[in-house]
């Protein structure tokens, strides 16, 4: 591998620290206004709710939710029907006018923003209601009895169907763990990158190449497992499953990271720093996708943090929602990783290049000076 000039004068390093300069300011402004344009106003856009209503009554109410397309709304028959599908996070809620009384069911463990949306559409609709037929009773001159006035003044019911346990109160715990699963596999890759060209090309090299991310991912779900147990988040869930998920995730963010290495060289390893920088944001863990712009929602849903995150959140609080998707999409990130590590390191070097190591060492035994960089003149 060849050595990078060494900066030799005052003027050269005065140039090379202008252009850091103003690659940290671009890097800046482009993150800035990603950031901003994906959660500075987040707005709902076609969330899934259910609705149990009389026939007659159906068309205007669906007509309400949808008319501005923050909802889209599903019929069902009953109530269990609509917890279920509410357990399955095919929708987020729903809300059942069939009654004397409406009945709101949520999910709080889907995402407290839909969750607080429904609480607030539902309880305007429900004062509005109420207003008109207070309305309605004065033109009439009618009195409102006690009972009708205590009907009116009792808040909406509401029932969370899915709620957050009592140690994540505020369900930002995916959000922590998915950045800190990209964070580690973005270094462990970095880290790997540096170590592995410095042996040479072989099919030995590639088996310990793709071994060692191997140990990674599963050493990392067993520290990420251990660390939420000290918070007790996830204590009910299947331990086992768990950790098969968070191996998978992990797995794809390195090997993913690793196989563009070998791709692309050191430029490669941006693909990780772009899963905790770009890739977090969009995952679904603090900003739900139904709120993200369109193409905000598409990208991170097929990026490995955005399927990460929403399988775990399925197997942590729904149990009986399919994941089937979304494993296949970390899947997918982890198998064509591996795979370019392992095909790259089975190439023939036909150049028989070695690397900086194998130089020094050749040096070093044939007696050779070893050539030091130059250094910056005062």
């Amino acid at each position: 591998m060849a050595e990078s000039s060494p900066i030799t004068s005052v003027r050269q390093f005065r140039r090379f620290a202008l252009v850091v300069c103003l690659a940290g300011a671009v890097v800046q402004l482009v993150l800035t206004a990603y950031y901003l344009g994906m959660g500075h106003k987040a707005a709902p856009h076609d969330v899934p709710v259910g609705l149990i209503s009389p026939v007659v009554k159906q068309d205007a109410i669906i007509d309400l939710l949808e008319r501005d397309g923050a909802f889209r709304v599903e019929s069902y028959d009953t109530v269990p029907a609509l917890q279920t599908a509410i357990k399955r996070r095919e929708i987020y809620g729903g809300v059942d006018v069939t009654g004397v009384q409406p009945q709101l069911y949520v999910a709080g463990a889907a995402g407290s923003a839909a969750a607080n949306l429904l609480r607030t559409t539902y309880t305007g609709v429900i004062a509005q209601q109420n207003e008109e037929q207070l309305a309605a009773l004065a033109r009439e001159g009618d009195t409102v009895s006690i009972a009708q006035a205590k009907t009116l003044a009792t808040p909406p019911a509401v029932s969370d169907v899915v709620p957050l346990p009592t140690d994540d109160v505020n369900g930002v715990s995916l959000g922590f763990l998915t950045q800190a699963l990209a964070l580690g596999g973005t270094i462990a890759s970095l880290g790997l990158g540096r170590l592995i060209p410095r042996t040479r090309r072989s099919w030995k090299r590639g088996l310990g190449h793709l071994a060692t991310l191997i140990v990674y991912a599963l050493s990392s779900a067993a520290v990420v497992l251990w660390s939420m147990s000290w918070f007790g988040v996830g204590t009910g869930a299947d331990q086992g499953e768990m950790f098969a998920i968070f191996g998978l995730v992990s797995l794809a963010i390195t090997a993913s990271t690793a196989g563009a290495v070998a791709l692309l060289g050191p430029g490669g390893a941006l693909v990780g720093a772009l899963y905790f920088t770009v890739g977090t944001v969009i995952s679904g863990a603090s900003i739900l996708p139904e709120f993200l712009p369109a193409f905000g929602r598409v990208l991170g849903e097929n990026l490995p943090t955005g399927a990460g995150v929403q399988a775990v959140r399925d197997n942590l609080y729904f149990p009986a929602a399919p994941i089937g998707g979304h494993l296949l999409v970390l899947g997918l990130y982890a198998g064509v990783g591996c795979l370019l590590v392992l095909v790259t390191n089975l190439l023939p070097n036909r150049s028989d290049r070695v690397s900086e190591l194998d130089l020094e060492v050749r040096d070093r035994i044939e007696g050779n000076e070893v050539r030091e960089p130059a250094t910056i003149p005062s």
